[in-house]
């Protein structure tokens, strides 16, 4: 009898430990597939980059000019982005001001128009693997912009801000060395693929580009019109929600697009798509390109941060020389991987600083908050 009684708050005290065990491993396990989820987004947001890499150059060498490429791009992006925006965001959407238009105007040429445009000549002129190591310089261009327009401090005396400008440093560094420094060849694989054989009126062999120094001033131009919309992107984002903001973007750079593309190319013949890779590669940057690569970032870069969507970057370099290797028969050389690697270190530097000094600023803000009250 006695021992009944005192068994049952035993009991209930090892059902509710247990039960709180349940519960803490139920939490784990819901962030571990968070973390899964948002892991395998990024890794699908880096394979769609490295497939319009090289739709964007079978498209180029199917004779299609890139600026005529990168406009139908935005046409039929912005007709698919600008109805979605209406339905999902009819009630919470605030009031265009001419401040809003002009910052979706700047982002629309920052952001579509020169840095898509600089992108696909950057592209014609090398290699996928190359611009994709140059689109990492993105993350060290854009601190050294903000330093310059007084967006963030420097720092220096900081360990968070001497990170960053070692990280700036060596991404420069990486980049002059890509640019100028080819190296010997590396031999991983040979499948006897080049898909940029099959084809075109308007194929031209890769010996027939243009110096590697154009291409590489193109892809730096580009790599800073991304930085450049990245900060106007920040401060836009603050006042205008997102699918708004991608469609008022989407609509400027098409307009943009259109428009220099019909000055540069009157020649409707060249606007023909067909039943070609062409029409193929359309269909794909538009629709997984644009529409499905947008919205996965968006949610990635809201559940875990642009820091962490960053991150994942220079997977895209790994995959680009993978796939042009497979598909396209394109030679990697020492010059490439030794650039490459200094652009992932100063990368990740930068990443580095730029999640400590969040961290510590959000401490001050927390401590500065209790204080007050």
């Amino acid at each position: 009898m006695d021992s009944f009684f005192f068994s049952v708050p035993i009991n209930r005290r090892l059902t509710g430990l247990i039960s709180s065990q349940h519960l803490k491993m139920g939490g784990k396990l819901n962030e571990v597939v968070e973390s899964l989820k948002s892991a395998m987004a990024m890794v699908l947001v880096q394979a769609i980059l490295t497939g319009v890499n090289i739709f964007y150059k079978l498209a180029k060498n199917d004779g299609m000019e890139p600026m005529i490429a990168v406009a139908y791009r935005y046409i039929f992006a912005a007709a698919i982005m600008a109805p979605l925006a209406l339905i999902l965001e009819w009630n919470s959407r605030p009031r265009m001001t001419w401040m809003v238009f002009f910052q979706g105007f700047c982002s629309g040429l920052f952001g579509a128009s020169l840095v898509q445009n600089l992108f696909m000549e950057s592209l014609a002129l090398t290699s996928a693997t190359f611009v994709s190591a140059m689109a990492n310089l993105v993350p060290a261009m854009t601190f050294i912009l903000a330093i310059i327009l007084r967006v963030d401090k420097l720092a220096i005396h900081t360990s968070w801000g001497k990170a960053k400008i070692l990280g700036a440093i060596l991404s420069i560094g990486g980049a002059m060395i890509v640019t100028f420094y080819k190296g010997i060849e590396i031999k991983i694989w040979t499948t006897h693929i080049n898909l940029l054989n099959h084809g075109g009126n308007g194929a031209v062999p890769q010996q027939a580009y243009a110096s590697q120094g154009l291409g590489a001033a193109l892809a730096a131009s580009s790599s800073l019109s991304a930085a450049i919309w990245l900060i106007i992107q920040a401060r836009m984002s603050k006042v205008y929600p997102l699918y708004s903001s991608s469609a008022l973007m989407f609509v400027c750079g098409a307009l943009q697009c259109a428009v220099w593309a019909v000055c540069r190319k009157r020649d409707w013949a060249m606007w023909r798509l067909g039943w070609n890779i062409r029409l193929l590669a359309v269909i794909y940057l538009v629709v997984i390109g644009t529409v499905v690569l947008i919205p996965v970032m968006a949610w990635t870069s809201r559940v875990r941060g642009p820091i962490f969507v960053s991150s994942f970057f220079p997977l895209m370099l790994i995959m680009s020389a993978i796939f042009s290797s497979l598909l396209l028969d394109e030679k990697l050389h020492l010059g490439s991987v030794i650039g490459g690697v200094l652009i992932i270190i100063g990368l990740y530097a930068v990443l580095w600083g730029e999640a400590k000094e969040r961290k510590k600023t959000a401490q001050h803000d927390g401590h500065s908050k209790s204080f007050n009250s």
